[in-house]
C-alpha cells in the first residue's frame, strides 16, 4: 500500500515555476493545485509552504486556506492558496509549495526595481525628441527637399510652344514698377534665367478679356499678379474679382499672387479673402521685409510654382583637337583664339552666348597672321568635315 500512496502529485497550477513582479504594498494570491493520488489507507495529503527554502512563520503576512477534494478511490484534488502581503523588501523571494515532501512547485516574486521605469521614460524621451528633430528638419529642409526633387525629377515644360515663362501682371505705379523691375526681374531673370512678359495694364477690367490679354497669357507658362495695395484699388478687382479669378483659372495654370506683410494690419481686402479661400487653387505667397534675400523662403515657393528650369551642359566641340589639347590653325588668327571658337568643330562656348565678331576675310592685309606651319603634322584623315589647306604661297 505504501507503494500505491507514494505517486507524485500532479500539479494544475502553477504548471511549471512561475516569476512574478508584483509592486511593493500590494497583496499577492498564490495558488497551488494539483491531484494526488488517495486511496481508503492513504494519509490525507498536507500542503507545505516555503520561503527560500525554510517554512514559513506565523505571521500577519501570510494566510494559508487549504483544502481537498476526494474525486474518486484512487485520486483527490488538493488545493491551497497563500496570500502574501508584500509589506517591506524582505517578503520577495522564491516562494515553495511542497505537497507530501514529494514533489514541488514554486513562485518567484521578484521586486520591480526602478531600472525598468528609467529605461521606459528614457525611450519615451528618445522617441520625442526624433519626432522634435523630424518636425524641425521638416519646417527648415522641406522647400530645399521640394527645390531638388523639382529640379531632378520634374516635369519639363519647354517644349510646349511657350515663350516665356510667367506673366507678369502689376499696377503702374512707382512703388509697383521698382518692386517688378528691381527685385522680382533681376532675380528671376538674371539670377535663375526665366523669361518674364511685364505688363502693367489691367488684368481682366472687364466682362469679357481681351483679345491681347488672350493672347499674352497663350505664350506664358505662368502668371504672377502683384496684388499690392495699387492694385487691389482698382475699382474692378472690389466689385468684379471673383469673376475674374473664375476666368483666370481658366485662362491659366495655377495664378501666383503676391500679397505684402503690410496688408495684414488693416481689414482684410475682400479679394484677399476670396484668394485665401480658394488657396487650393491658387499659389498665395507672403513678401515680407526679409524676403528680398535669395535665399529666403518667398523665393523658394516662388521656383516652387515656376516651371522647371533645365540647365544645358557646355558643348564638348571637336573630339580630336579637346583631346590632344591641341589647337585647329583654322580657328586661329593673329595669335589668339576666336571668342566661343566656331568653325568646323561647331559652338565651343556658352550655347545662347552672342555672336562673336566676323572674321576679317583673307587677303585684306592679314596673310602673314595665318599660322600654318604644322599643317602637316596633323592628321585630318580621321576628320569627317572638310579642309581646304592652303600654303604660304597661296596667301
Amino acid at each position: 500500500m505504501a507503494g500505491i500512496c507514494s505517486g507524485d502529485p500532479h500539479f494544475l497550477s502553477p504548471p511549471d515555476d512561475q516569476v512574478l513582479g508584483p509592486v511593493l504594498g500590494s497583496a499577492v494570491p498564490l495558488n497551488c493545485t494539483a491531484w494526488v493520488v488517495f486511496g481508503p489507507f492513504c494519509p490525507q495529503p498536507v500542503v507545505q509552504w516555503l520561503k527560500d527554502g525554510l517554512p514559513l512563520g506565523n505571521g500577519s503576512r501570510y494566510s494559508q486556506e487549504d483544502f481537498w477534494v476526494n474525486a474518486s478511490f484512487s485520486k483527490a484534488l488538493v488545493s491551497s492558496v497563500l496570500g502574501v502581503n508584500l509589506t517591506s523588501a524582505e517578503d520577495y523571494g522564491v516562494y515553495t509549495c511542497s505537497i507530501q515532501n514529494a514533489s514541488s512547485s514554486s513562485f518567484t516574486l521578484g521586486r520591480a526595481g526602478p531600472a525598468g521605469h528609467v529605461a521606459a521614460v528614457l525611450a519615451s524621451l528618445l522617441v520625442l525628441l526624433a519626432l522634435l528633430l523630424a518636425a524641425l528638419l521638416y519646417v527648415k529642409c522641406r522647400l530645399n527637399v521640394q527645390l531638388w526633387y523639382q529640379d531632378a525629377y520634374g516635369e519639363v515644360e519647354m517644349n510646349d510652344g511657350k515663350l516665356y515663362d510667367a506673366y507678369v501682371s502689376y499696377c503702374d505705379c512707382p512703388e509697383d514698377r521698382k518692386f517688378v523691375n528691381f527685385i522680382l526681374k533681376p532675380q528671376l531673370e538674371r539670377r535663375r534665367g526665366y523669361k518674364l512678359f511685364l505688363d502693367d495694364r489691367d488684368l481682366l477690367p472687364r466682362a469679357e478679356p481681351s483679345a491681347d490679354l488672350l493672347v499674352n497669357l497663350s505664350r506664358c507658362r505662368r502668371l504672377i499678379v502683384v496684388l499690392s495695395d495699387a492694385f487691389l484699388g482698382r475699382a474692378w478687382c472690389s466689385h468684379s474679382f471673383r469673376e475674374g479669378l473664375c476666368r483666370l483659372l481658366e485662362l491659366t495654370r495655377r495664378p501666383i499672387f503676391i500679397t505684402f506683410e503690410a496688408q495684414r494690419r488693416g481689414p482684410p481686402h475682400p479679394a484677399l479673402h476670396l484668394l485665401r479661400q480658394h488657396r487650393h487653387l491658387v499659389t498665395l505667397l507672403l513678401w515680407r521685409p526679409g524676403s528680398v534675400a535669395p535665399s529666403s523662403e518667398f523665393w523658394k515657393e516662388l521656383r516652387l510654382a515656376l516651371p522647371r528650369k533645365v540647365q544645358y551642359r557646355q558643348a564638348q566641340g571637336d573630339p580630336q583637337t579637346h583631346l590632344q589639347e591641341d589647337e585647329d590653325p583654322m580657328l586661329i588668327t593673329g595669335g589668339r583664339h576666336r571668342q566661343g571658337r566656331e568653325g568646323d568643330a561647331g559652338a565651343r562656348g556658352r550655347v545662347f552666348a552672342e555672336p562673336s565678331a566676323p572674321v576679317p576675310a583673307l587677303g585684306e592685309g592679314q596673310g602673314s597672321e595665318l599660322d600654318v606651319s604644322d599643317l602637316g603634322s596633323r592628321n585630318y584623315g580621321a576628320r569627317t568635315d572638310f579642309y581646304c589647306l592652303v600654303s604660304e604661297g597661296d596667301v
